[in-house]
């Protein structure tokens, strides 16, 4: 079996990579990250989920609280969204490079381990308006790793798996399904308590909820009340 490392929040759509990942026959090596964000109860979630769901490791890399401020989800000065963003405009729940730096330590940790995939659950449906979720980005990432690294200009060449990138939530929820996932285990919601029960009010909340209900599936979620 190949190894791979996986970018795991503790939210669906990662959590959904995961299982795809094992699926296709990779063993992985599950990443998260403690950045500084307001969510906590997300990295319980990602532990719990990466021991059930069979990672080979779980790292969690601390970046240190106050390293991508300028977000709602880093700042608790900026007040989380519960409407829809605009669709032409960068949602204030943007962090700053966090995807390129995410993929860059999991780049380094990928050569570490001889692995030369890495899957991350980037989305460019629903409500994503981030450029770091772009088809084009992750290609550019992809050609960086391999221009950047010894193994890529040794011919070892670096893989970066999207496999959700163009599925809906409600897509992105039946495939989850298919492929067994809990998904009672995931932190989706930007106002989340410390025992990971949803406020029900936030976007996020809204295209989770409508993901469930247009894949006919019943809704795992906890809520606060």
């Amino acid at each position: 079996m190949k190894k791979a490392v996986v970018l795991l929040s503790g939210g669906l759509d990662s959590t959904t990579c995961l299982a795809i990942a094992k699926a296709q026959g990779f063993e992985p090596y599950a990443l998260s990250f403690d950045y500084g964000q307001r969510l906590r109860s997300e990295l319980n979630a990602a532990k719990l989920i990466a021991k059930k769901m069979g990672a080979i490791e779980h790292r969690i890399f601390e970046l240190g609280v106050g390293a991508l401020q300028g977000s709602a989800l880093t700042d608790s000065n900026i007040a989380i969204p519960e409407d829809a963003p605009s669709a032409d405009s960068i949602p204030v729940t943007y962090v700053p490079a966090r995807n390129t730096i995410f993929l860059s330590i999991a780049l380094g940790w990928a050569e570490v381990l001889g692995a030369h995939d890495i899957f991350i659950g980037v989305s460019a449906v629903d409500f994503s308006n981030y450029p770091d979720c772009r088809p084009e980005y992750i290609a550019a990432f992809e050609k960086m790793a391999n221009l950047a690294t010894k193994a890529g200009v040794e011919g070892q060449h670096f893989t970066i798996h999207t496999p959700i990138i163009h599925l809906n939530k409600a897509d992105t929820v039946k495939t989850g399904i298919k492929l067994g996932v809990d998904y009672s285990l995931t932190v989706t919601c930007y106002q989340a308590d410390e025992d990971g029960r949803a406020c029900g009010r936030c976007h996020s909340c809204h295209f989770r909820e409508k993901g469930f209900r247009e894949a006919g599936v019943a809704d795992p979620t906890r809520y606060q009340s």
